[in-house]
């Protein structure tokens, strides 16, 4: 049996926050990772990671192999590499889970197990996932150069995309049958100088050239669309954390200082919001690590 006073699931970048706060309170911590960083496609397409403030233009995996490096140089962190399963609470309240042929028990948790995205059913799209086509224009727009976009509506939140986009270039939106705009949606997209393009898309070939049903190939910078996010691990669930819906999925719904609806479980990370990036997962991370650290003593 493995014994942590705090197990952080999860260690990319808000679990890796959070472990750092708790660790400079000279607190015993556990890291269980299970090594399915969100952003890996970007890492695997050669990308590189931006809006972090001093991280600008660094692989997102040299970030997170950094901040893992800094955090088990404090001699009260362990890591343990798994998938986090069968988590209850167990009768003297401590959480209880296994990870492999390890049995973990645990006086705090901090849930940091990120998401799962899934993208729309389009030929090329998911080859082409985090090296031309993109879901945060403030990630990965600047890098288009002001030039033509293409928007792959997957749901009625493109319309955000659709109005956001023309700060970063200009863009064409893709109805692909999967949302149709009220005409105070095509006002606005009218205004703010976004074309909308209603003929099915057939597949993406090149960098991010969207072939029409009609015959017609629009050659884009790079592409943008809305997955549906599912949180990636069932922990949350087992515990009988409340759960929020988002434009995008559920996720685990915390208060202000990232606690869950259930005592000594905490949560942090895209996981845990709506919508997020690496800036605001290493926020919540650190907030999250405060304030389990805090509950110890409050």
């Amino acid at each position: 049996m493995v014994k942590a006073e705090f197990a952080i699931i999860g260690g990319s970048y808000a679990g890796l926050s959070a472990g750092l706060q708790l660790a400079r309170a000279r607190r015993d911590v556990l890291v269980v990772d299970a090594g399915l960083r969100r952003n890996r496609f970007v890492d695997q397409a050669g990308g590189t990671s931006h809006g972090f403030l001093s991280r600008d233009g660094i692989a997102p995996g040299v970030i997170a192999a950094e901040a893992r490096q800094q955090l088990l140089r404090y001699p009260t962190v362990r890591w343990l590499d798994g998938v986090a399963e069968d988590a209850r609470q167990a009768d003297d309240g401590r959480f209880a889970f296994r990870v492999g042929e390890h049995s973990v028990h645990a006086a705090k948790l901090v849930l940091a197990t990120g998401v799962r995205d899934e993208l729309p059913a389009v030929e090329g799209l998911a080859e082409r996932w985090g090296r031309s086509v993109f879901h945060c224009p403030y990630c990965h727009g600047y890098e288009l150069a002001g030039g033509p976009i293409g928007i792959i509506a997957a749901a009625e939140v493109a319309q955000h995309h659709a109005i956001m986009l023309p700060d970063w270039g200009m863009p064409t939106l893709f109805l692909n049958e999967a949302y149709r705009p009220s005409g105070d949606d095509l006002a606005a997209f009218a205004r703010r100088g976004t074309k909308v393009e209603a003929t099915p898309i057939l597949r993406i070939e090149d960098v991010a050239d969207v072939v029409l049903a009609d015959g017609r190939t629009l050659r884009m910078n790079g592409l943008f669309t809305q997955p549906r996010s599912h949180i990636a691990s069932p922990i949350a669930a087992q515990l009988g954390c409340a759960l929020a819906q988002g434009p995008a999925g559920a996720f685990i719904q915390v208060d202000a200082v990232q606690q869950t609806s259930v005592p000594s479980v905490f949560a942090c990370g895209d996981a845990a919001r709506a919508s997020g990036n690496v800036a605001l997962a290493v926020a919540d991370g650190a907030m999250a690590g405060f304030s389990a650290h805090r509950s110890t003593m409050f």
